[in-house]
């Protein structure tokens, strides 16, 4: 039998020491969605005793799956992410898979008018671009790769938004894990804090991350959210919720983060009149409310 040739990686092998002069430093990125940033901490030591501090944002370099059902919120999260990031001087790349560029860029302004930011100001920092109108960037990875580049190395960019992952793979689901892994892996190439979108089957649980695809997405990615709706249709849910019978009860939750500490409870959750996204109370706590003032 003839001996197989040794390939040695030698570029794959790192010290402790060397692995950690690559990594980016441990700081919140702002998301512009209110009661969102603290949920995500560090634990720091006083004395003996650890204490949480609050990160303010996700982590720098993360790459985030957010999904949920439609009408949920997660597009209104990308975009308040956006503006929020070009308000800080933040270069954003959001690739629309579903919305061709024209209306995105509306509803981006939109956004900005009710987060009381300037879009004049500001859209400048944002590139869009329109895997929606042109197919080729949707079914041809190394296309996208390099559109990207150019974008990242043209505009300066390390924020990135993926409005939605899901749209990448419609109708060949076989190939999602390669597929969101080559985004993922790129994106942490290029040091970007990125946002993928992802849409979830109606079958999946409403507060698992499993989406269309999900087993890849929630797999290789470093943080998952997840946002839910239920629809209030009995009155022992509507007295659960202190709601009335027919309104619709947000949720949200953060399935998981390998970057820092988080805050692993159910949150209501709330998008107002101006379609911005607020993260509420857990929900454990306005339910032990409700039971102290029976």
């Amino acid at each position: 039998m003839e001996e197989r040739e040794r390939h040695i990686i030698y570029d794959a092998i790192f010290t402790i020491s060397e692995a950690k002069e690559k990594a980016p430093e441990l700081k919140g990125v702002p998301t512009g969605v209110t009661g969102l940033d603290d949920l995500f901490y560090v634990v720091e030591w006083k004395g003996k005793k650890p204490h949480r501090k609050s990160l303010g944002g996700i982590p720098l370099g993360c790459v985030a799956n957010l999904t949920g059902m439609p009408d949920t919120g997660k597009s209104l999260m990308a975009e308040q992410f956006t503006i929020k990031q070009a308000s800080l001087g933040e270069p954003v790349c959001f690739v629309t898979v579903e919305t061709p560029a024209s209306y995105l860029s509306v509803g981006l302004e939109q956004r900005a008018k009710a987060m009381g930011v300037d879009f004049k100001e500001i859209e400048e920092k944002i590139i869009i671009l329109d895997a929606a109108s042109y197919a080729r960037l949707r079914e041809d990875m190394p296309t996208l790769l390099d559109t990207l580049a150019h974008i990242y190395r043209t505009y300066k960019v390390h924020r990135t938004v993926i409005d939605s992952v899901t749209g990448l793979y419609e109708a060949r689901e076989m190939l999602a894990r390669s597929i969101v892994r080559a985004l993922y892996t790129f994106c942490k190439k290029w040091y970007q804090t990125a946002l993928f979108i992802s849409q979830k089957r109606s079958s999946h649980e409403e507060l698992s991350a499993e989406a269309a695809g999900g087993y890849a997405v929630g797999h290789i990615v470093d943080c998952s959210m997840v946002l839910s709706k239920e629809l209030i249709l009995s009155a022992r849910a509507a007295q659960l919720y202190k709601v009335e019978v027919g309104e619709i009860v947000r949720l949200f939750r953060i399935d998981g983060c390998r970057m820092c500490g988080h805050d692993t409870r159910i949150h209501l959750m709330d998008i107002t009149e101006l379609g911005l996204v607020k993260i509420g109370p857990p929900l454990v706590e306005v339910l032990k409310a409700k039971g102290e003032n029976k």
